[in-house]
């Protein structure tokens, strides 16, 4: 551990949260298939069971996934990360991570279309609450706009 924190951010970008053991790559590869190959069923009621740590299907995690969300908490300062496929699928996991059905949220009103609608319409649906503010108006003059 001392040996990563020993490290500069830029050696960290590079070197973080990976280590070749001898004889494999010295760059982690990038691993292009969608499913893994078991050979027993207890292997498999373990992947669902959520009591192994290996890998069944890209959409659930993959060792390329892994490595980049291991290195964004390392470079982060972070104990574990989660990487999305897009902003809106970021989104939808942070607010449904904090928020349930009667939580109420302020958001700016000028962000992304996609986000707004995401805040206003879907999360509305799941019993989450959103008032948009204008955040260029004074404080005072903002519950105008709520």
């Amino acid at each position: 551990m001392n040996e990563i924190k020993d490290m500069s951010f830029e050696t960290k970008c590079v070197h973080g949260a990976y280590k070749a053991e001898s004889g494999q790559p010295q760059v982690l590869p990038i691993i292009q298939n969608t499913t893994y190959r078991y050979y027993n069923s207890e292997d498999v009621a373990e992947l669902f069971d959520l009591e192994s740590a290996n890998f069944m299907y890209t959409r659930l995690g993959s060792p390329t996934v892994n490595a980049l969300e291991e290195k964004m908490a390392l470079l982060e300062g972070g104990s574990a990360g989660i990487a999305a496929s897009s902003g809106m699928a970021a989104s939808f996991i942070t607010i449904c991570n904090i928020c349930q059905a009667g939580d109420h949220i302020i958001s700016a009103a000028n962000i992304y279309g996609g986000t707004h609608n995401l805040f206003g319409v879907s999360l509305k649906k799941l019993g989450i609450e959103i008032t948009f503010i204008n955040q260029d108006l004074p404080l005072e003059e903002s519950y105008l706009y709520a």
